[in-house]
């Protein structure tokens, strides 16, 4: 007689995965504040004893949450930061170079289920979107060196305009890929048939062109922006540059 051929089994995620898949996806869902531990420990069948062992407190578990994921996420970001340097002989990088390397990571991370896909991507537009000071303090706190980084070479690309007015357009691009990379479901207030799901390269080339566009759109003629002291328009500063 034949041997049975064995059927294969996906392994089954340990306590402590299953307590951050099951964080994960409420916080994405509910939010921080609605999300209780009873709720976590009963879609991730563990108990309370379990998260107290792995994490301690909420706030540790909220923690976790975040470092699995944006960890990997930060050191990819930094790593292409590190090769776009190598690469210029003027240690000064095409604006549109800096842009994409910042925000195109977390549109991989959304079209890739290994790295958190759309569920922890909606979580981190959420974050973004709505008050949190402990889960932003936190953030802040943990990324500061990556967010510095690219903010010190944006000011390199641009260096006729304002640090300020950067930082304003930084956090105006940030917010707009948190509601992108969030989903469409975020997105409906225009009406379902105008907000199509997107492929993640249609959505890359999207986002790109409107943020891009938002970098290079002439400045305010407001504070220290205006036309006595700085160029028209962050593309006039780089056109040398960034074509």
């Amino acid at each position: 007689m034949a041997a049975s051929i064995p059927v294969e089994y996906a392994p089954v995620p340990d306590t402590r995965t299953r307590i951050l898949d099951a964080a994960e996806a409420l916080f994405a869902a509910r939010g921080f504040e609605a999300t209780t531990m009873r709720m976590i420990t009963s879609a991730a069948q563990a108990n309370l004893a379990s998260v107290n062992y792995h994490f301690g407190a909420k706030e540790s578990l909220i923690e976790e949450v975040f470092r699995r994921r944006l960890g990997a996420i930060t050191a990819r970001m930094l790593a292409r930061l590190d090769e776009l340097e190598r690469a210029s002989d003027s240690g000064v990088i095409r604006p549109s170079k800096i842009v994409e390397a910042f925000f195109g990571e977390a549109i991989c991370a959304a079209a890739d289920e290994a790295r958190g896909g759309k569920v922890f991507m909606r979580l981190f537009g959420r974050t973004l979107t709505e008050p949190n000071e402990f889960v932003r303090n936190f953030l802040k706190r943990e990324y500061a060196i990556a967010v510095e980084r690219y903010k010190q070479a944006l000011f390199r690309a641009l260096p006729g305009v304002s640090p300020e007015e950067i930082v304003w357009r930084l956090h105006f691009m940030l917010g707009a890929t948190a509601h992108a990379i969030a989903g469409a479901d975020a997105l409906n207030l225009l009406g379902d048939e105008m907000i199509a799901a997107a492929d993640a390269d249609t959505l890359y080339a999207r986002l790109m062109s409107f943020l891009l566009g938002g970098l290079r759109a002439p400045l305010p003629l407001t504070g220290a922006n205006n036309v006595s002291s700085a160029p028209a328009t962050p593309k006039a500063a780089s056109s040398k540059r960034d074509g």
